[in-house]
This record gives C-alpha cells, sequence and structure tokens, in this order.
C-alpha cells in the first residue's frame, strides 16, 4: 500500500466542516483510505491540535485506525532547513513557513504522497514530491 501524508489545512476543512472546502478534503481523503497509508506528522497533529481542549478529544477526532502516526525523520529536518533557506533567498516573507517545510521534507524523504491544498508551495521546493491537491 502506498503512503500518504496528510497535510493540516485538510483535516481542518473536515474537522471545521468549511464552506469551501469540505467537499474536496472530505471525499480526497476517504478516497485515499481505502488504498493508501494516511499518515501524520507531529507537525500536522500539533498545528491541527489548536481546535481541541484535550488530547483525548484530538486523538478520537484522528483515530490512529485511521491515521498512522509517523516520527519526523531526522533527514527531513536537514531538508525542511535547506528548503526554507532557498524559500528566503528568493524573497519569501512569511515568518513562519518552517512547518510547511518539515511537512514536505518528511513526505519527500519518506518517499509518500502528500494531501494538501497548498500544490503549489510545495512542487516549487519538493519537485519530486507526488502533490494530491485541488487543479
Amino acid at each position: 500500500m502506498s503512503e500518504v501524508l496528510v497535510d493540516s489545512n485538510v483535516l481542518l476543512d473536515v474537522l471545521t466542516e468549511d464552506p469551501v472546502w469540505f467537499e474536496w478534503s472530505s471525499s480526497s481523503l476517504s478516497e485515499l483510505a481505502e488504498s493508501s497509508v494516511l499518515l501524520l506528522s507531529p507537525i500536522v497533529y500539533a498545528e491541527v491540535s489548536v481546535n481541541f481542549a484535550r488530547v483525548e478529544e484530538l486523538d478520537e477526532a484522528l483515530p490512529t485506525g485511521v491515521f498512522r502516526r509517523d516520527p519526523l525523520p531526522w533527514d527531513a529536518g536537514f531538508l525542511a532547513g535547506k528548503c526554507f533557506l532557498t524559500y528566503r533567498r528568493r524573497g519569501g516573507s512569511k515568518r513562519s513557513p518552517l512547518p510547511d517545510f518539515y511537512i514536505g521534507a518528511h513526505a519527500a524523504v519518506k518517499g509518500a504522497s502528500l494531501l494538501t491544498r497548498d500544490g503549489t508551495l510545495y512542487r516549487s521546493y519538493f519537485p519530486s514530491l507526488r502533490v494530491i491537491a485541488p487543479s
């Protein structure tokens, strides 16, 4: 089975029933769950956690039977740092995009695909990464 790292924006679309993105995100997740192992990184887990008061509630929303928790590989930290440096040298001004680079690097180092709504960023900095995003 292939592995797909799920970005926090997709999970938040589903958990908050986002009026614009809920349909795309929920159907993408359902479809991929049939043929892939869905992965969560500690970064994604942290980003999604802000919507929950207790860890038990978060774990119930992201059950381990559906999402496999995957630790960050050390190589992903190195790659994330290099991509962030490239971003800054290209004039990137967002104050804290490093979590996005960690997410992309995690999927790239692992050889997993990435399910996200932010395909442009990930395709720009991780050209070999298979990105599943809206067209």
